[in-house]
């Protein structure tokens, strides 16, 4: 059996990864698909947390929310990455896979609070752990959350599931030949106004030099693959 390079991960997913083709809303068979490649991890004794967007829900900066409170905005989609954590969760579970959901608002019926220690026990003892609602405040991303829940649980990397196979110069669904980087600094990333997370994650990356890895989400069993060693994606690192 391939042994795993890391010990502890944060998987970051999209809202819009669950949503599939449909573009919004859950799909059953996507989900169900990603939470099979995340139980085949799972089963290389990997400690495995995941944040989740709410994207395919609702998003705070959308164009929908354009007219709205920017804090009610952000609120509403805190909320529906609640909903897509306890899609995953059980998804997960009907794998045999335990998992425990872990808001950053206070939903006490629904999912446990945030409490770091527990969290790490949550780890420790084998359980899948998915952060939901953000980082609890308005005006911050779910790519600021990935990176702080990171650095509290002690992650070795991020993992940012996108759609395409990792960073590039341009746009590579617009641009043709847009080169892509095997590996890249933080500060060039930021210089170079790249897309990968925003640059208030990418800071905090960089501050803790805790190492970004950018991977396509649709190559099935790309998971498994940079969680192998396999050269997969693009490393941001120091």
């Amino acid at each position: 059996m391939p042994q795993a390079i890391f010990k502890r991960i944060l998987l970051k997913l999209s809202g819009e990864a669950l949503a599939a083709d449909r573009g919004f809303g859950v799909d059953t068979v996507r989900i169900h698909e990603i939470a099979g490649e995340i139980s085949e991890v799972h089963a290389l004794g990997v400690q495995i947390a995941i944040v989740v967007g709410g994207g395919n829900f609702f998003r705070g900066v959308a164009e929908q929310a354009r007219d709205m409170d920017r804090v009610s905005a952000d609120h509403m989609g805190m909320l529906a990455t609640v909903i897509n954590a306890l899609a995953l969760q059980d998804a997960l579970e009907k794998r045999e896979v335990y998992t425990r959901v872990m808001t950053a608002i206070e939903m006490n019926q629904v999912a446990e609070p945030f409490i770091r220690r527990r969290a790490i026990r949550h780890l420790e003892k084998g359980r899948v752990v998915v952060f939901a609602a953000g980082t609890g405040s308005p005006y911050f991303s779910t790519d600021t959350a990935a990176s702080l829940r990171a650095m509290e649980i002690k992650a070795d990397v991020i993992m940012k599931a996108t759609k395409v196979d990792g960073i590039y110069d341009a746009d590579p669904l617009v641009v043709k030949d847009a080169k892509m980087f095997d590996n890249i600094t933080y500060l060039d990333v930021i210089k170079r106004g790249l897309k990968v997370m925003d640059s208030t994650a990418i800071a905090l990356c960089k501050d803790n030099n805790l190492p970004i890895l950018i991977f396509n989400l649709n190559r099935h069993g790309n998971i498994k693959r940079v969680l192998t060693g396999e050269k997969v994606g693009s490393l941001v690192s120091a």
